[in-house]
């Protein structure tokens, strides 16, 4: 029976997390999995991704050679983590992982690369019959899924996919995620002195304010959300601000209602800001597409089959954010993202359980036997 090297796998983690890798500066994290790789047995390059986006390091690519007569496996997780998550101390308690409390942990996504790494390692040393394994670690993921954008993904031989990147409980399978546009706004007022002579100013900043309440925010339907969350203007509390500039989204599982939601509230926002007596610029941004999985897709299929013979409860679920799972979907390649256990990501407060872990490789191994007993199946 297969096992899974616990003691290696959490000190696999507690490097990988000691490691720091925000966006754009995923460097050092690169050149240690580049060595792990390599070391592994693995076919190593990197992309030109981080000269494209502004990064010091670009996505890494590897394959593991395998039986040509087994479908090919792709694997993917990505190396970046929010702020604050530079310096990060992690602390091992009672079986479960937390940051000190002054960054973020940085499971997400590390704990799907120490996965992938463990498997790896077993692969290496217990024989396991597989074919041909492709892994690919990506950078920028958490700035708008930069580093899979710029992946080549015709250079998968795989006919489907996963990516390690959902904080659901092992077993749990993402079969639909949003599409997103990001809504850059400008609101062009008139500068006066705010005590001399406010009448002859015109404030930006009121001028939006009198937009944003007008607009539907917050969960629209159960498929489609909106949110305005930057708010950038004024230089003086003795100045009448000329220019305030928010930020905002629009997402939903349908992209219908994502465009119709989007021209809904560009419409409401520029009417309101011009009552006021404003001007407004609006800069859309489609972020990513949206995907949907039938769950008698076979890349579905083989992930619940799996594990269910790893042991763990299946759940199927539609997640409210994006992963690198939409850029590949969008490319034609089948991949569903796979809850890994990380919990309370994005903030300080998040942790990840050792069994979570273990279950991520032990879900993994039965998925690599799987496949492998799917000699000719595509996605």
């Amino acid at each position: 029976m297969t096992e899974v090297n616990v003691e290696r796998l959490t000190q696999e983690f507690t490097n990988l997390v000691l490691i720091s890798s925000p966006s754009y500066k995923e460097r050092e994290l690169g050149n240690y999995l580049i060595k792990r790789l390599n070391g592994l047995g693995l076919l190593v390059e990197e992309d030109d991704t981080g000269e494209k986006i502004g990064g010091d390091c670009g996505n890494i690519f590897a394959r593991l050679p395998g039986d040509e007569q087994y479908p090919t496996l792709f694997l993917c997780a990505h190396m970046d983590t929010v702020q604050p998550g530079e310096g990060i101390k992690p602390v091992l308690k009672d079986g479960v992982f937390r940051s000190d409390g002054s960054t973020v942990l940085g499971g997400d996504d590390k704990a799907g690369i120490a996965a992938v790494i463990e498997l790896l390692e077993i692969l290496k040393e217990e024989r396991v019959p597989h074919g041909p394994v492709e892994i690919l670690f990506t950078v920028g993921e958490e700035q708008g899924l930069r580093g899979s954008k710029n992946f080549d993904c015709s250079r998968l031989k795989a006919k489907c996919g996963y990516v390690l990147d959902s904080s659901g409980k092992p077993g749990t399978i993402i079969i639909a995620a949003p599409t997103q546009n990001i809504l850059n706004f400008t609101v062009k007022g008139k500068a006066a002195h705010a005590g001399i002579e406010p009448e002859r100013g015109i404030n930006a900043i009121q001028a939006a304010g009198h937009a944003l309440v007008r607009l539907r925010l917050g969960r629209i339907d159960a498929e489609t959300t909106a949110n305005i969350g930057v708010i950038r203007g004024g230089k003086a509390t003795n100045i009448v601000p000329d220019l305030v500039y928010l930020e905002g989204e629009v997402r939903s599982l349908s992209r219908k209602k994502m465009e119709a939601l989007t021209s809904e509230i560009i419409d409401t926002f520029t009417k309101a800001v011009e009552a006021a007596g404003a001007k407004s610029e609006v800069k859309v941004t489609f972020e990513y597409p949206e995907f949907r999985l039938d769950p008698e897709m076979p890349v579905v299929r083989y992930a619940s089959q799996a594990a269910e013979k790893a042991g763990l409860q299946v759940r199927y679920e539609m997640s409210g954010g994006g992963s690198d799972a939409n850029i590949f979907n969008a490319a034609g390649i089948p991949t569903a993202n796979l809850g890994i256990g990380m919990q309370r990501v994005h903030t300080k407060e998040e942790f990840l359980e050792v069994k979570d872990l273990t279950d991520d490789v032990r879900w993994l191994i039965e998925l690599i036997k799987l496949t492998a007993g799917r000699e000719g199946e595509g996605s």
